[in-house]
């Protein structure tokens, strides 16, 4: 199960985990997306620093077990009905599936900036499945992806598009994921990424929110970006400008283009470092506030309905934000899923009453117990401007893209929050941060208060496995144990660590535990 490979072969792949790489050296080009093709073209696992190595073996762990979630829900068996098991011969295909089955329950990670693993973890398990690559070449191609699609998404951050919406990212991320697997060079990847964004895709959030085409979200740019690579392997060229000409991608994707972001710090500045893990199914919102419900469940044990006056839960804008378009769309047990993953009371409700929240909660018989609603009923949210501040002052999901902006971000911030909001930021400037000590501060404060007049508070300022310190530390464990609640087999749990020594054969077989248990 567990082959590996040489020992000395191991050494230079960060002894075993234990140093720090060189960083690779870049070639500055007149075009952002010239640059970067050549820089991840070339990118090899001993230009990776150990520590984003780690990371990228946890991030693999973590979006297979998003994906068990998806193959286990109904809806998941629907899709797989459609478009066939991801553990099918054409690796193009097995991509969607693997993108679509990770993505709708957001249990997918994410960064700064975007919900990356949909497609730069999706599409190298596919490819490096099909093309019998070993570890050390899978984790890379990830990387590869993570970088590629951060960097594009992080352009456009300061647009009308963001989150799971910016679907956009993963025509990056799949482009890279699968032409760093094929060992492509430099012209075809730009080449296909000029093609993949020739049509960028375009979410309309009235299907987004109410009906099951969420599960198209990643499945769609990542068949685009299959076609992309096809049509540059034949020769078709794309435009190495895309990003920046004045009739490409930022100026119609982005309020305040950053194209400075594509190329920016390349074997320097990995965005890789800026990731988050998502330890609950559900949107932006959600996560701290059901950290803080499991806390008052320990403490109150499962609360009655009708014992509780109200529950509030105060947050930033952005989990306001989000909690407001859901809330259209949130009736009952009978709500389109598009729009409870990003509801706020449902998830709250769920934690108070059994100590967690899971995928199983998203379905019957859970979705539609009585109690849940009732309760959920007695949640409201409310304005917390401190934690939209530490919001802002974080790096992502868009902090760093203010900071980057300057002055520049004035008319975005005003249209996300209003002059209030720029009187609360003050000034923001880029600071030449290397990410090795990001964070993601998406806090939350939950206040149950009893009709016996008792009050249990808790707050959480950085959700469990977010970007931070302590998950700098646990990430490894915190994935293990995500993978393992959606039923995941301790084979595969407990030798991702091994995951950057492993031989192609072994990385199969450690691929088909993973989904043929």
């Amino acid at each position: 199960m567990t082959a590996v490979l040489s020992d000395s072969v191991a050494r230079t792949l960060c002894a075993d985990w234990g140093s720090t790489a060189p960083a690779h050296p870049r070639t500055p080009s007149d075009f952002p997306l010239r640059e970067l093709s050549h820089w991840a073209a070339g990118l090899r696992p001993e230009h990776i620093p150990c520590r984003v190595l780690k990371l990228a073996a946890s991030q693999v762990l973590s979006q297979i077990a998003s994906i068990r979630a998806g193959l286990h829900h109904p809806l998941g068996r629907r899709l797989v009905a459609a478009f066939g098991h991801p553990m099918q011969r054409d690796p193009r295909t097995a991509a969607g599936v693997f993108a679509a089955l990770g993505s709708w329950l957001n249990l997918d990670d994410t960064a700064y900036a975007g919900h990356l693993s949909n497609s730069t973890v999706a599409v190298p398990l596919a490819f490096a499945y099909a093309r019998g690559l070993d570890g050390p070449s899978l984790l890379t191609a990830v990387v590869a992806a993570n970088e590629c699609a951060a960097r594009i998404t992080a352009s456009a951050t300061l647009g009308p598009l963001r989150g799971q919406s910016a679907v956009h990212t993963h025509l990056a991320g799949a482009v890279a994921g699968r032409l760093h697997c094929d060992r492509a060079s430099a012209t075809v990847w730009e080449n296909s990424l000029g093609l993949a964004f020739a049509m960028p895709n375009w979410p309309l959030m009235r299907a987004f929110l109410a009906s099951d085409a969420r599960l198209f979200n990643t499945f769609t740019p990542v068949r685009t970006a299959m076609d992309a690579c096809d049509a540059a392997y034949a020769g078709l060229r794309g435009a190495p400008d895309i990003m920046e000409h004045e009739e490409g991608f930022l100026a119609r994707f982005a309020t305040v283009p950053l194209p400075q972001a594509v190329a920016k710090g390349l074997g320097r500045r990995w965005h890789t470092d800026t990731l988050s893990f998502k330890m609950h199914p559900g949107g932006p919102g959600i996560d701290a506030a059901v950290d803080c419900a499991a806390e008052i469940h320990r403490v109150l044990g499962a609360v009655r309905p009708q014992d509780v006056s109200e529950v509030v839960v105060e947050a930033s804008l952005y989990t306001l934000f989000a909690g407001e378009r859901a809330a259209q769309y949130v009736t009952g047990p009978g709500s389109p899923l598009g729009a409870l993953v990003l509801d706020v009371p449902y998830p709250v409700a769920s934690t108070l009453l059994t100590g967690e929240f899971t995928v199983e909660d998203f379905s019957s018989p859970n979705l539609d117990d009585p109690a849940r609603w009732a309760l959920a009923d007695r949640v409201r949210l409310e304005h917390d401007t401190e934690m939209t501040r530490e919001l802002f002052l974080s790096d992502a999901p868009f902090g760093e893209a203010v900071r980057e902006a300057g002055e520049l971000a004035v008319p975005w911030l005003r249209g996300f929050g209003g002059d209030e909001l720029i009187d609360l930021l003050g000034s923001l400037q880029a600071d030449g941060r290397d990410f090795s000590r990001a964070t993601k501060a998406t806090g939350a404060r939950v206040t149950v208060r009893l009709t016996d007049g008792r009050t249990v508070s808790r707050t959480r300022l950085i959700p469990v496995g977010a970007a931070g310190p302590d998950t700098r530390v646990r990430h490894a464990d915190l994935v293990r144990e995500k993978f393992l609640s959606v039923g995941g087999p301790h084979e595969v749990s407990d030798t991702v660590d091994r995951l950057h020594r492993m031989r192609p054969a072994a990385v199969r077989r450690w691929i088909e535990a993973a989904f043929l248990d």
